[in-house]
């Protein structure tokens, strides 16, 4: 018997300008994977819809059936939002447009875009955003939590670069937001925005970034390394950015044989500036160790994007922690933990803060933690269902021996982690107000698969 989801999807089909791809078809399978291929969810529809009206055609049939609603732009989401059993996934990939004004440094980004794609059609001018380290993820997705890449230190957060954006809410409505427009939900979606509805389109500030001192880094690791790093990271002037991998060696031709499954520092970076300022602020991290690869050079910064990310994992046991620093046996802690750990990948990544993202007020945006120094993401990916009890104990175990129970968290890397998730990414203030305009715009709380703020009442 046909339900009235059932009935509402069969009729959408001939208003949309997108496609509906339902479990009869025959690219049902491959439409409702995730980046984490462990989330064999599935949805009794797959909407990639081609722009703004078929988005609030889609949300309107949610709101008017109650089905279930998974918004996904890239589908990376550690805890699987971007997929539903028997909901509606609304998938963005196809609206992919980027429209860049070079004179005024500016872009038009609708939120389907990938961040490789994105940082592409901008380099063509020698201009980017500070999107993530990974060209698949999706830019509405690491945008609207707030986005720490390449560029962090120097010229913020992504969200610090968002100077307006189209979304449409839970009642159907397109709304063009910035700092005069709903000001207050332009405030939220920067840094809490898939709570409050659907952003089709994202306008950024580019900036001059062209040719880069940029490449990865790869040094044995042991508590001196890892403890020097980040000293000399946190040194560094603001124009150099480090995302430091600590993980067993992979058996890749490159790495010495006697190294494979030892810990591992896997260092990509960027200094953004003057090539000869860039090499003094690299030269103390490799004078740490003798590196086991070296592919730093001058590149134009699109090319951080390129090559392969590898295969997909099935899951991803993980969380993050925001800190002053690492503790004095926080390193040794980090390294016992890889020690013991049976998943097929586990790792420690530490990003080094500050700069420009700490010259941002913590009340200008829904992302508060602005004087947290370093972020500690920690993760276990692994393939059977049966481990994850396992290596979700030993996440816990590490995140405790690093950080507080209370300890500040960044939306972007936390996974299925409850209430408790939501009071570790903001603080009391910035949560009551998020309440507020939630309460506001989606009092039904339909926008609910993601680090959800209930409305007051729910």
């Amino acid at each position: 018997m046909k339900t009235a989801s059932d009935i509402a999807i069969a009729e959408l089909r001939g208003e949309l300008n997108g496609n509906v791809i339902t479990p009869d078809h025959p690219g049902y399978d491959g439409a409702r994977r995730v980046y984490f291929t462990g989330f064999d969810r599935r949805p009794a529809a797959i909407v990639r819809a081609a722009d703004a009206s078929d988005v609030a055609r889609v949300v309107n049939l949610a709101r008017e059936t109650g089905a279930e609603l998974a918004v996904r732009s890239g589908g990376h989401s550690r805890a699987g939002h971007g997929t539903s059993d028997g909901g509606i996934v609304l998938d963005l990939s196809a609206m992919n447009r980027v429209e860049v004004d070079p004179e005024r440094r500016t872009a038009w980004a609708q939120a389907g875009v990938k961040a490789g794609d994105y940082t592409k059609a901008t380099g063509r001018y020698g201009l980017a955003t500070g999107l993530g380290d990974a060209a698949s993820v999706g830019v509405g997705g690491i945008t609207l939590s707030g986005g720490i890449g390449f560029l962090v230190r120097k010229h913020g957060l992504t969200i610090d670069d968002v100077l307006g954006a189209e979304i449409v809410t839970a009642d159907g409505e397109l709304l063009m937001v910035d700092e005069e427009n709903h000001p207050d939900l332009f405030w939220a979606l920067r840094g809490a925005g898939g709570n409050f509805g659907v952003v089709t389109r994202l306008r950024f500030q580019l900036h001059e970034v062209d040719v880069v001192l940029g490449g990865m880094l790869m040094l044995p690791a042991s508590a001196e390394v890892i403890t020097g790093l980040v000293a000399a990271a946190e040194a560094a002037p603001e124009e150099l950015s480090i995302i430091a991998n600590i993980v067993k060696a992979p058996p890749l031709p490159f790495i010495p044989a006697e190294q494979h499954g030892k810990p591992v520092v896997l260092a990509p970076m960027v200094y953004a500036g003057p090539a000869d300022a860039g090499a003094q602020a690299i030269a103390p991290i490799r004078a740490l160790a003798t590196p086991l690869a070296d592919t730093i050079s001058r590149i134009r910064y699109p090319a951080m994007y390129k090559g392969p990310e590898g295969a997909r994992p099935a899951a991803d046991a993980g969380t993050n922690v925001l800190v002053d620093g690492l503790a004095a046996d926080g390193t040794e802690a980090i390294l016992e933990h890889l020690e013991v750990s049976t998943a097929a990948m586990p790792a420690a990544q530490l990003r080094v803060l500050g700069g420009a993202v700490a010259r941002v007020p913590a009340d200008a945006t829904a992302f508060a933690h602005r004087a947290a120094k370093l972020m500690v993401n920690i993760a276990a990916m692994y393939e059977s269902p049966d481990e994850r009890p396992e290596h979700e104990a030993w996440v816990r175990s590490l995140a405790a021996a690093l950080a507080d129970d209370d300890a500040g968290a960044y939306a972007g890397f936390l996974g299925d982690e409850g209430e408790k998730a939501v009071l570790r990414a903001y603080p009391p203030a910035t949560l009551e107000r998020l309440v507020e305009v939630k309460h506001r715009y989606d009092p039904d709380n339909l926008f609910r698969l993601n680090l959800n703020v209930p409305p007051a009442g729910i």
